[in-house]
């Protein structure tokens, strides 16, 4: 599919004046462009300001417009609001996904890099997850990652060159106990991105895996916060443990501006590695994964959850 087929299946042409895509200007026409979902907070509002500093013209998506206030105020403040573009963009719903992107390609005529932010965290013990939750993990996390990437590789595809950053997690490395969805679906985003980055190699598309570990953002008081548990639960004081030590982890753990610098220096590297783990303990897990036999890693964490 060219890229002017994209546009007509995308729907370019029913956008209209009332569009909340800010219109480029001449100044910056020429710049790259990134695309970056769930940008209302975290690490995709970060990394928007970061690149947008580089001299990117950003599209932050949300799902939400209404939550922006945040994002355009941190732009008006470094002088960067006209560098930056606000869609909505529901990752889980076809057309939004198609429209969003039809709307990307009629005001900028290209897409040079992907950053697939958009996530959340489902919490609990395996048994007492609904199956509910766990397709609205998979739904957000993966399925919805995957329709972005393929709403925008045709674009990338035809400019033979594109960058695009998922972002996982050293819970996509290593399972652990009360993070059995969040830990699937970032799996799953894995073994993806391998297949991804084999299949697009020719194509002059660079496809990276950013892995942090914890850090400041509100992702787990939205998913772990949210458990619903009895108290006559049999995982109710291992839970207890969790949502202990996950409160620790996010009160210690350090700014999520090293992750959107990462992904900054990631956007000006010609040949970037696939994998990139950062974080309070990521590199010590996966070393100790690698070297440690399962029961000895099986034994520290159990330790660490008393």
């Amino acid at each position: 599919m060219t890229v002017e087929e994209h546009l007509k299946e995308a729907g370019q042409g029913r956008i209209n004046a009332g569009s909340d895509v800010v219109k480029k200007t001449k100044e910056g026409a020429n710049a790259p462009v990134a695309l970056i979902t769930g940008t209302s907070s975290g690490f995709g509002m970060r990394t928007a300001i970061t690149l947008a500093k580089q001299g990117y013209r950003v599209v932050a998506t949300m799902r939400d417009l209404s939550r922006r206030e945040e994002l355009v105020k941190l732009a008006e403040q470094a002088g960067l609001a006209e560098r930056l573009q606000y869609v909505q963009l529901d990752v889980t719903d076809t057309e939004s996904v198609q429209k969003a992107v039809g709307n990307v390609i009629h005001n900028n005529g290209r897409i040079d890099m992907l950053v697939n932010n958009a996530g959340f965290a489902v919490g609990g013990f395996i048994e007492e997850v609904s199956m509910e939750d766990w397709r609205r993990q998979m739904e957000t996390n993966l399925f919805g990652l995957i329709a972005v990437t393929r709403a925008v590789l045709p674009v990338m595809r035809e400019q033979k060159q594109g960058l695009i950053v998922n972002l996982s997690s050293v819970s996509g490395l290593s399972g652990f106990p009360g993070y059995a969805p969040y830990a699937a679906s970032k799996f799953a985003v894995e073994g993806f991105t391998e297949s991804l980055r084999h299949e697009m190699s020719s194509f002059g598309v660079r496809v990276v895996l950013v892995e942090p570990g914890s850090y400041r953002t509100p992702i787990w008081n939205k998913g772990l916060g949210e458990i619903h548990r009895s108290e006559d639960s049999p995982y109710k004081h291992k839970l207890d443990a969790v949502l202990r030590y996950s409160k620790h982890a996010s009160e210690t753990a350090p700014d999520p501006q090293e992750v959107a610098d990462l992904i900054g220096r990631i956007a000006r590297m010609r040949a970037p590695r696939l994998r990139y783990a950062l974080g309070k303990g990521s590199r010590v897990l996966i070393i100790g994964k690698a070297l440690l036999p399962w029961k000895w890693l099986e034994r520290i964490i159990a330790r660490g959850l008393k």
